[in-house]
């Protein structure tokens, strides 16, 4: 659990009250999302593939799993964007151009907003570039700002760095700001120093309204420095891949842990083509993906792959691969779920499912992770589902393993106790 700090003033001045409200009901709580088209850094960049996903998905995902909000909106004037906000199940607010101007802040944004919206009565401004923020994140500053009577809550981040002051414009002299050079602390002696990391702004609309995103009776709260990242320009965006892959939000079936693995063979182990003669059926398959399972199987977890097709016994022979195959297979859902039962797993949470196709759509959602190749159909990358970088027949699998391996707070195969985060 990050940290709070109870009635830190921001010094926002007489805007709002000092001590907290008495009442728990403090009306409508909307997410707002601000998605200009204009950007400049990064074209487009808040729809932009980041994780094989939308960039704004991933806050929209967090904002609508944390069920606490009463709407969740995308401010956009971009229709592109609009389409993706949409799809994610977000309302559109289009904004004017008088607010979608380079220079135009995110306040004037917000305040146009609740002007056309007189429903609203709190505002969660969530910043589309935080990628690794979580439901449970929002869930407690949702608490603080409706039931503990905060008028505004914002995010920050700690960070251990001594910072000089140039006292000469060139660089030549510099003077110490946060320590004594004198006598340098070490790291775990000094509790360092808080950051705004524009993750987000919670506040009333009488804040809002009265010009102030920070004011009145504020809150700050404390994010983990590995949800915490911005971005900005280019150089940022790898950075921020590799940091989603290992720390983002990916859904509600979250399990804890990992048992059985399903794979569909085709466009998965394979990249979907099937090369005949008159008297054999060929396949390829990337060598890695092997690596793949042998990783989990090491770590005690069952291997199963699947196929909507007929494969030949002499074809399976040849394969010679380190798990069951079954072929043939009309009902996916059928099939795991029987495994389910013969293995004497709890449920579908235990499961981690890779598909490719339409046909494994109910199974993606219902496995408690669930992966997908970069070239997947639609329908299964909408999922709440880990998409790869790479295609199905080019090491997709060992890519998807190799994330769920990396997830801290998964236990793999013969584990058998939770690990709380």
């Amino acid at each position: 659990m990050a940290l709070q700090e109870q009635g830190r003033d921001t010094g926002a001045g007489d805007c709002a009250p000092s001590v907290p409200r008495s009442d728990s009901k403090r009306g409508h709580l909307a997410a707002l999302v601000l998605a200009r088209g204009g950007s400049k850094g990064i074209p487009l960049k808040n729809i932009k593939e980041l994780g094989g996903k939308p960039l704004i998905a991933w806050v929209l995902r967090a904002a609508a799993d944390c069920r606490g909000f009463d709407s969740v909106w995308v401010s956009t004037d971009n229709d592109d964007i609009e389409k993706v906000a949409k799809r994610f199940g977000a309302q559109v607010h289009r904004r004017s151009a008088a607010v979608s101007k380079d220079n135009t802040s995110s306040l004037e944004t917000i305040q146009e907003f609740l002007t056309h919206h007189p429903e609203v009565d709190m505002v969660g401004n969530i910043q589309a570039t935080s990628p690794c923020l979580h439901p449970e994140t929002l869930s407690t500053v949702i608490q603080m700002i409706r039931t503990e009577g905060y008028d505004s809550v914002f995010s920050v981040v700690r960070y251990h760095l001594l910072r000089w002051k140039d006292l000469s414009g060139t660089g030549g002299v510099a003077m110490a700001m946060n320590f004594d050079p004198t006598c340098r602390p070490r790291r775990q002696d000094w509790e360092g120093e808080l950051y705004e990391n524009g993750a987000f702004y919670f506040s009333t609309r009488e804040i809002i309204t009265k010009g102030f995103l920070q004011g009145g009776y504020a809150a700050f709260y404390e994010m983990k420095p590995e949800h915490s990242i911005d971005i900005d320009v280019d150089l940022d965006w790898p950075i921020a891949e590799q940091r989603v892959k290992r720390y983002g939000y990916f859904g509600k079936n979250n399990p804890k842990v990992v048992k059985l693995l399903v794979c569909n063979i085709d466009g998965c182990l394979t990249d979907g083509r099937v090369y005949v003669n008159q008297d054999h059926e060929l396949i390829s398959y990337h060598v890695t993906d092997l690596d793949g399972f042998r990783m989990l199987i090491e770590k005690h977890v069952e291997v199963r792959l699947v196929s909507e097709r007929n494969i030949s016994a002499t074809l399976r022979s040849t394969l010679n691969f380190p798990c069951t195959i079954e072929a043939n297979v009309a009902n996916k859902r059928q099939l795991v779920e029987r495994w389910i039962t013969e293995m004497g797993l709890s449920d579908w949470s235990q499961i981690s499912y890779m598909g490719s196709s339409y046909s494994d759509v109910e199974c993606l959602r219902l496995a408690g992770s669930s992966g997908v190749p970069a070239d997947a159909c639609r329908a299964a990358k909408m999922t709440d589902s880990y998409v790869c970088k790479y295609n199905g027949g080019y090491g997709a699998i060992q890519e998807f393993v190799e994330h769920i391996m990396s997830q801290g707070d998964l236990q793999i195969g013969s584990v058998t106790e939770n690990h709380q985060q």
